[in-house]
Formats: structure tokens, C-alpha cells, sequence
């Protein structure tokens, strides 16, 4: 049975949810699902804007079926080839063999590498228009927000912008499928920053050139490939996301990240979070690396200002969970922190210096203090130390 919403008199979603998803990508949790977003534009002619996950095949038909009305397809728009969008494209062409394809030349590509399909289609380039009736179509090049062969479409009739994977968040549609329908805006948000800083994070230039690009275009709606259709949040959302990709702190804030064997170095991080509490820092953060995923501990460092990393030494490394979460860290390319590392170990703490090599290596960092070194528990006389720590970050907090 279709399950379609109108978005305006003339565009329909036709996407579809999948709550039963534990790892987006195979990487990332998903507790509360993911959607899979696809629009279609009834014009003089039709437009399709990408498909689906292949997890959702069937609602997609249904959905396209019931909102073409017994019409053909004329056109499908492909803006990303990842397959949580472009699984169901093969099928979709031999249903629908006269469609015309609009995409990139490096989406050609791809589309041969996925399917075993020869296609003719039209290929656009920066600022091209096309012609549907009443509405126009511009293009915009998205390169590696977040694959190289990305592209963003802006209607200039109705003033929406289909974004691909940029402005889109974790997350099933629960129904609402507006922000103007759900007050769950800092859930979603973080969600938002979370699926920004672990799929896009690392492309901070790319999404900085996307803005400008669409800076001087106006924007009544953003229509992404996974989450909520924006309509009342476009600012705030075009605020975050130029924060995130200029790796600008949200917040002067603290995330602790710490991993612990026997418990020593919780016990510190856990006395350092009420000292920095007491001293007048909200809102700190506090992350167990062997228990949460680093997925989550990565969207808070992208919110906060400062980061705290705290392991036990093991086999003269740094503890495993803790050495994920630093390559992880690396590898999304975060900038601009702060950072105080501290170091366990029973008979040779060794971990302290080789967190340090990591964090040296990315840009704009800043190393407040790395001293404070525990030999299994924290003793009483390093109290003091502790307090030297507390207010080196409060002052550099600027509290």
C-alpha cells in the first residue's frame, strides 16, 4: 500500500523508512532508524529525484506508482549514486525505459560500475537549467559532499532545494515528515550534527564551497536524502553547517573521552568532570570509548571546544577503544580544539605521547596540558595537579 505525503501542489514524497537497520553504511548505530528520501515532481513533464535503499524497494514502487497517476516517468535526476539512493535505479529504467537520466559525467561512471546497464543521458554541468513546464531546474556540483560525483538541484519556481546528503540527519520519518511538525529539535539536531561530522566531516572545504554556491540562491525549503524536509530551520541549519565545516566549536564546552580497565582513570575523569562542573562549566560530555560508539563521541567533539582524552597504557599502546576513537578523530579531519591528555598505567605509562602524536597532526590543535600521569589510581597528592588542570581549561574557556 502507497504511503506518500504532497510537499507542495506539484512535488510528492515518495520516500520510505527503515526501522530495522542497526548500522548505517555497516558503520554507524542507528537506534531510531534511517530514511530514504526520493521526491517527485509532477510538472508537464515528470521528475524523479533519486530512489531508495533496496531495504525499501516495495513501498518505493507502490509510492511511485500511486503518485504518477498512470503517468510516465520523463525524467530522473540523479544527484547521488551511493546506493541508499540509487539501489533501486536499474529496475526503475526498465520500467521506465524512455526516462531521461540527468546527472554528472563522473555519475556515468559509476552507474556502469554498479549495474550492468548502458545508458544515454544528459549531462549537466555547473549552473545548467532544465525546463519541466512551469518549473526550472538549476544544477549545482557538490563534489565529496560527500562522493565525487554529487550534485544539488534548486528549483527556481517553487524556491526548494533537493540537497542530496547535505542538511540530512540520522533518523526514521515517525510521520511528521516537516520540522514544522516535531518539537524534538535538539534530538534532531544532534542527530543532524552527528550524521554531518561521521559521513561529511572530512569534506569541510567541500561543504564551504556548497554554501557559497547556494548563498545567494532563495531558499523557501531544503528536501534532503535522509531526514527531515526543513522549512522553518533553513538558517539555523546553514549557521551549523557552516560552523561544522569551518570546524568552529557550537559551544566552550568539555567532551571527556576515556577508556578504563579497572576503573582508575574513570575515577579520575569522573573527579576532573566535578571540578570543571564546580568551576562553572555546562554542559560537559562524558564518554566511556569501550561502551559508546565512536560515532557519537566524534559528534560531540564537533560541538564542543574542548576535548579531554584519558586512557590506560596497554602493551605499551594506547588502550584499544581509546586508539579507535583517536583514529577516527583523524581521519574526519577535526580542527581547531583544545585538548588535555592524560595518561594510566600500572608499571610504565607509555599512552600519554603517542595521543599526543595523533592530536599534534591535526590542524589548529592545541595541547593545554598533558602532565597529569596515573599510576593505576589517582593519589591524593595529585589533587593539586588536578586543580592546575581545571584551571588551565576554565581560563582558556574563557570563564
Amino acid at each position: 500500500m502507497y504511503n506518500t505525503r504532497k510537499i507542495t501542489d506539484d512535488l510528492i514524497y515518495i520516500g520510505c523508512s527503515d526501522r530495522r537497520l542497526a548500522l548505517f553504511e555497516s558503520a554507524y548505530p542507528v537506534p531510531e532508524g534511517m530514511a530514504y528520501n526520493s521526491y517527485l515532481l509532477k510538472d508537464e513533464k515528470t521528475v524523479l529525484f533519486d530512489t531508495v535503499d533496496k531495504h525499501c524497494a516495495r513501498q518505493f514502487y507502490e509510492n511511485l506508482e500511486y503518485a504518477l497517476e498512470g503517468r510516465t516517468l520523463d525524467y530522473i535526476v540523479i544527484q547521488h549514486m551511493e546506493p541508499d539512493h540509487c539501489a533501486l535505479l536499474h529496475e526503475i529504467i526498465k520500467a521506465y525505459p524512455d526516462a531521461k537520466i540527468v546527472c554528472t559525467p563522473k555519475t556515468v561512471e559509476m552507474v556502469k560500475q554498479f549495474f550492468n546497464v548502458e545508458i544515454s543521458p544528459i549531462i549537466v554541468k555547473e549552473g545548467d537549467k532544465l525546463n519541466t513546464g512551469k518549473h526550472e531546474l538549476q544544477f549545482f556540483m557538490a563534489p565529496m559532499v560527500h562522493w565525487p560525483e554529487v550534485m544539488v538541484t534548486y528549483d527556481l519556481t517553487d524556491k526548494v532545494l533537493f540537497s542530496a546528503d547535505a542538511f540530512g540527519s540520522f533518523g526514521a520519518i515517525n510521520g511528521n515528515l516537516f520540522d514544522t511538525e516535531t518539537k524534538c529539535k535538539c534530538t534532531y539536531f544532534g542527530e543532524a550534527r552527528r550524521y554531518y561530522a561521521n559521513i561529511v566531516g572530512k569534506y569541510g572545504i567541500q561543504v564551504q564551497m556548497l554554501l557559497k554556491k547556494t548563498a545567494a540562491l532563495d531558499i523557501q525549503m531544503i528536501c534532503p536524502l535522509h531526514g527531515l524536509v526543513i522549512k522553518n530551520n533553513i538558517e539555523k541549519f546553514i549557521e551549523k553547517y557552516n560552523k561544522w565545516s569551518t570546524y568552529t566549536p557550537e559551544d566552550n564546552a568539555v567532551v571527556i573521552a576515556y577508556s578504563s580497565v579497572y576503573g582508575g582513570t574513570e575515577n579520575a575523569v569522573n573527579i576532573l568532570a566535578s571540578k570543571l562542573s564546580e568551576a562553572g562549566v555546562k554542559n560537559i560530555k562524558m564518554f566511556d570509548t569501550s561502551v559508546t560508539h565512536p560515532s557519537y563521541i566524534l559528534s560531540e567533539a564537533f560541538r564542543c571546544s574542548h576535548i579531554v582524552l584519558a586512557s590506560t597504557t596497554y602493551n605499551m599502546e594506547v588502550f584499544e577503544s581509546m586508539d579507535v576513537f583517536l583514529r577516527v578523530l583523524a581521519s574526519h579531519n577535526l580542527q581547531n580544539r583544545k585538548y588535555v591528555i592524560i595518561q594510566n598505567g600500572s608499571w610504565a605509562p607509555a599512552c600519554g605521547g603517542k595521543m599526543r602524536e595523533v592530536v599534534e597532526k591535526l590542524k589548529g590543535s592545541e595541547i593545554l596540558d598533558d602532565s597529569l600521569v596515573i599510576k593505576s589510581t589517582l593519589k591524593e597528592e595529585q589533587l593539586e595537579q588536578m586543580d592546575n588542570v581545571v584551571d588551565t581549561m576554565v581560563k582558556s574557556i574563557g570563564m
